[in-house]
């Protein structure tokens, strides 16, 4: 094999080593677009709702009076520390990605002990004057957390979303859809719509 083959024996590999890394790296790409990646790094509330189960919890949020001042990671997110706030997204973000990825989705979500803490700590966070005395201060919130006692949403069940057993339960409700993650350019090439 003479100085010629050799180089371009090479030359092949690094041209196979760049056709893989670009197909990697387009998928990768277009993954984070059609999955709008980067809303689940805001606080807006629609992220939430760009999983269709999500629909009435969006809906019946909306309606309520916590939609004037709070988010859905004002309450389902850590609020005491920046990393503790991050790390507990990108875990939950995980979770529920494999979980709508995989159909493992239930119509009913109930909260996981880790978000059960969480969400109690931001009741009484936000509620400090009115729960002080009641919850932290209280020998027993330990055993709220542990599940021995109630917990804010036991009492307070409808609050910031209503019962919701079924998507009826929320029949006037409104959810923001996002839109199609074909590129425009695309859709002209098929005929479909952009929504």
């Amino acid at each position: 094999m003479g100085s010629k083959d050799t180089v371009w024996h090479n030359f092949k590999w690094i041209w196979l080593i760049f056709a893989v890394v670009g197909v990697v790296v387009g998928l990768g790409a277009y993954t984070l677009y059609a999955s709008r990646a980067w809303v689940y790094l805001t606080d807006d509330p629609r992220a939430c709702a760009t999983c269709h189960v999500m629909g009435t919890y969006y809906s019946s949020y909306a309606k309520s009076s916590h939609n004037v001042r709070a988010n859905c990671n004002d309450c389902h997110v850590p609020q005491d520390k920046f990393l503790r706030t991050w790390a507990f997204k990108a875990k939950d973000g995980l979770y529920h990605a494999s979980v709508f990825t995989f159909g493992e989705d239930r119509q009913v979500i109930r909260a996981r002990e880790g978000t059960k803490e969480v969400v109690q700590e931001n009741c009484v966070r936000c509620h400090v004057p009115l729960v002080t005395e009641f919850a932290k201060m209280s020998p027993e919130y330990d055993r709220v957390l542990a599940g021995d006692k109630k917990a804010c949403w036991d009492c307070h069940r409808d609050m910031p979303h209503t019962q919701i057993s079924s998507p009826s339960s929320t029949p006037s409700g409104s959810m923001p859809l996002p839109g199609v993650p074909v590129p425009a350019w695309l859709q002209a090439m098929t005929g479909a719509k952009r929504q």
